[in-house]
């Protein structure tokens, strides 16, 4: 017996949906401060990242130190 399951496309897009997604955008926001946006965006996602890999670098340091093995003086 074939059961078939219906997909869920809640948040499927097509072009045209993106397009006038992108249409509102531009007429609430207007043209010059889309630039802005997306340099504010492009900062916080870079700041977002660099917290991530230094938070995976605290918890790989305190990894080591409850394992026996000691920080050199240059992590201080």
């Amino acid at each position: 017996m074939n059961f078939v399951v219906p997909q869920v496309l809640a948040f499927s897009l097509g072009p045209w949906e993106i397009i006038l997604i992108l249409a509102v955008v531009m007429l609430l926001f207007g043209a010059k401060k889309l630039p802005e946006l997306a340099k504010g965006m492009g900062k916080s996602m870079k700041e977002f990242k660099k917290a991530m890999n230094t938070e995976d670098d605290d918890e790989s340091d305190d990894k080591s130190t409850k394992n026996g093995a000691t920080k050199s003086p240059k992590d201080n």
